[in-house]
């Protein structure tokens, strides 16, 4: 009797540290949910904020449904009206707009789409 209850204190006593890491390893946890995926994504929240309020009209952008176009005018504080072609124009949520067009992609976009279009063409022939 006595050495079943000298072996079920030895195997309690090499428990205990097991129980303190697992004990450690559960609190760190939230930690790292914290800076590996809320911290981020306040920062995109943020940025995204930011963008979308310092939009002005003549700014070329893109909205989150993919569509490209410059800024022609405001309706209200909360949308815009986008040129997305000539003489074409669509009001959209300033919500919508996913991030301000870089000139240098513009650019590039422009090229690959000529590319394409002349590829095409010499193709017909």
């Amino acid at each position: 009797m006595s050495s079943t209850l000298a072996f079920v204190l030895a195997s309690s006593d090499s428990g205990g540290g097991a129980a303190i890491l697992q004990l450690g390893i559960l609190l760190l946890i939230p930690f790292a949910l914290y800076f590996l995926m809320i911290r981020p994504q306040r920062r995109r929240m943020k940025d995204q904020q930011q963008l979308q309020s310092t939009l002005a009209v003549g700014d070329e952008i893109i909205t989150t449904s993919g569509i490209y176009g410059r800024i022609t005018g405001e309706d209200g504080p909360s949308k815009f009206w986008i040129e997305v072609d000539d003489d074409v124009q669509i009001r959209v949520a300033r919500a919508a707009v996913q991030g301000r067009v870089d000139e240098d992609d513009a650019d590039e976009d422009d090229a690959t789409s000529d590319d394409a279009t002349s590829d095409a063409a010499a193709d017909d022939d």
